[in-house]
């Protein structure tokens, strides 16, 4: 059943028109990413559609009794009122037999907010999104619509989002530039391109698959009418006359087909790789420790930077993550311990927040204090190209900071970061606030980047796709984790199970003695030996898979890539490509099946190694 319609809508901002006579419908039980790059009016239709912006043309149409709640991407609340009352209050007051009072309290303690008297005017901005993300939750609604409900999450908090949408019964709209959550939740995407709403009745990756067929469907279309202008356009020239009715419709055909425009494809932010050179020392940090009062953030914690590294830091939000970012740049000390930085180490610091951006600035102007000229692998190029690259058109150059929107502002303030050509980059939070486009083009340009690449973020594909090691805040400790995110999750899923299935056999065994009435150390194998004393060996073939495992892992990962490779050559072959898809599938399994193997030995080969 439609539950909500928009019609013809039409919305701009000055000169930029972000919608340009799109309609829009929802159908009961939908749940609908939005996606596009910044500043092509996602946060708008979501405005529109929560009733919180009119349209200049159009209008929308609301199903009967249909109760609409919205988070906006920077929520507004009385900075006098208490948490927990903000939460409440924006419940309506209706019989339930429930405690709202309790769900409340439990919702923000999962969200990481504690301190239900606290007042609003002293959350940070991160909590103060949590905090409205739990009051639209709580809330009684048919629909919900959610501007970046993943920002300011950490990962657990994502993970029971995700969780939290997929199992909830109403309609969805979002926007959100996760994309293992648009992948897991949503069951349709909207693009918005150049004004124009396109519609996908599909999750993000099977998006992928039918934005290509789409765009190679127009460029065939486009390729057909080229082709047949050459034929009209040799036929005009031959110097036809419009003597009869017949030639002058011939010739309204050609200027008919003159006329048309040519699909408009996206501009890509190519981003090349400037870098200054790296010396042998880089980074060394030794037995680090830092608190605030009594709660201790990290302590004794050393690793040295190796060139090329690609480090990521993950944790809980408030567990020291951001802190540790700024000692590493020189922003703040250690409480104890030192951070050793070489001579030739070149830090660029993207931070969270950034408050070096005067609104009146021109776009270009901004560039420019960073370098005018950037020396790349194509030579010196200039701020203007340079901001192309980065989707910033000629006219957006010449404007002014402050009419930019947050996304874009944030994609600027990363092209500066990358102007001043550093060899080591700290990117914390790198991807809030990005469109999908943009992170996409950073991951590709991380690939070639020659430096040091260490980032927080909770984007989990962003992780998996970039980081070959994790470390973990773990009770104030550090614990180093190979891998991406995918492994690091892995690992914590092994252990989480072993360690349950350890204690459900001391309870077993526990309960099974005392049943017989044996006493608790009684009994014994039939050789006299206690069974406790048995040490654990490899058999022959676990010996054999733990010399071999890891290589066999790297050829299942080296076929994967030769695959994908020959599956982006065979786009239009698609007998070949269905083969190809299928040889993937296989590898993939074979290699989840590895790394399960793999991890079980390498948990035993622990356990022989601590019995030595």
């Amino acid at each position: 059943m439609n539950i909500l319609t928009a019609e013809q809508i039409t919305k701009s901002y000055t000169e930029r028109k972000l919608l340009d006579q799109v309609s829009f419908s929802m159908q009961e039980g939908e749940k609908i990413g939005v996606i596009g790059i910044n500043g092509t009016g996602k946060s708008t239709l979501l405005k529109i559609l929560a009733g919180e912006e009119e349209p200049d043309e159009g209008e929308l149409i609301l199903g009967n009794h249909v109760v609409v709640r919205y988070l906006p991407q920077n929520p507004e609340f009385p900075l006098q009122a208490g948490v927990l009352e903000t939460v409440l209050a924006h419940r309506e007051s209706h019989e339930e037999v429930w405690d709202k009072e309790g769900e409340a309290k439990r919702m923000l303690t999962r969200l990481g907010i504690t301190d239900f008297e606290q007042k609003v005017g002293e959350l940070s901005g991160g909590q103060r999104k949590r905090l409205a993300l739990a009051a639209v939750l709580l809330s009684p609604a048919d629909i919900l619509i959610l501007d970046e409900p993943t920002n300011h999450l950490d990962n657990e908090m994502a993970d029971w989002l995700e969780s939290f949408l997929k199992n909830w019964r109403g309609s969805l709209i979002m926007v959100t530039h996760d994309r293992y959550f648009l992948d897991s939740v949503s069951n349709r995407i909207v693009e918005i391109d150049k004004g124009r709403l396109y519609s996908y009745q599909a999750n993000y990756s099977g998006f992928l698959a039918l934005k290509a067929e789409r765009e190679e469907m127009a460029l065939a279309s486009e390729r057909k009418r080229q082709s047949i202008l050459r034929v009209e356009l040799e036929w005009i020239r031959r110097g036809a006359r419009a003597r009869s009715t017949k030639q002058k419709a011939h010739i309204q055909r050609y200027e008919n087909l003159k006329n048309q425009s040519a699909p408009q494809q996206d501009s890509k932010a190519e981003i090349s790789s400037p870098s200054s050179r790296l010396g042998r020392t880089t980074i060394e940090l030794e037995h680090l420790s830092k608190s605030y009062g009594d709660r201790v953030l990290f302590r004794d914690f050393s690793y040295i930077f190796l060139k090329q590294d690609r480090v990521g830091f993950i944790g809980t939000n408030g567990c020291g993550k951001t802190t540790l970012m700024r000692l590493i740049a020189g922003l703040e000390q250690a409480d104890s311990g030192r951070v050793e930085v070489g001579q030739t180490v070149k830090i660029g610091y993207y931070a969270q927040e950034f408050f070096d951006m005067d609104p009146a600035l021109r776009v270009i102007d901004y560039i420019k204090e960073g370098a005018e000229y950037v020396r790349t692998e194509e030579g010196l190029v200039s701020a203007a190209k340079m901001l192309e690259r980065f989707l910033f058109t000629s006219d957006m150059q010449y404007s002014p900071i402050g009419k930019l929107s947050g996304g874009e502002k944030r994609r600027l303030r990363l092209l500066r970061v990358l102007m001043e050509a550093p060899n080591v980059l700290i990117l914390d939070e790198p991807t809030n606030d990005l469109d999908i486009t943009t992170m996409t083009l950073l991951e590709d340009y991380l690939d070639h980047y020659e430096g040091i690449v260490i980032t927080v973020s909770h984007d989990r594909y962003f992780l998996d796709r970039i980081v070959r090691r994790i470390f973990a805040f773990e009770q104030g400790v550090l614990r180093q984790y190979e891998g991406g995110y995918t492994d690091y999750a892995q690992r914590k899923e092994w252990e989480a199970w072993k360690a349950m299935e350890e204690a459900q056999g001391q309870t077993q065994e526990k309960g099974r003695k005392k049943g017989k009435g044996i006493p608790a150390g009684a009994e014994q194998p039939k050789s006299g030996k206690p069974r406790e004393n048995r040490k654990l060996k490899f058999s022959w073939q676990e010996q054999k898979d733990y010399e071999t495992i890891e290589g066999e892992i790297a050829a299942l990962e080296e076929r994967i890539a030769f695959l994908e490779e020959e599956m982006n050559g065979a786009a239009s072959d698609f007998e070949k490509l269905n083969q190809l898809t299928g040889e993937r599938e296989a590898a993939e399994q074979a290699l989840e099946e590895k790394m399960e193997r793999w991890m079980y030995l390498e948990e035993l080969a622990q356990k022989i190694a601590d019995q030595t």
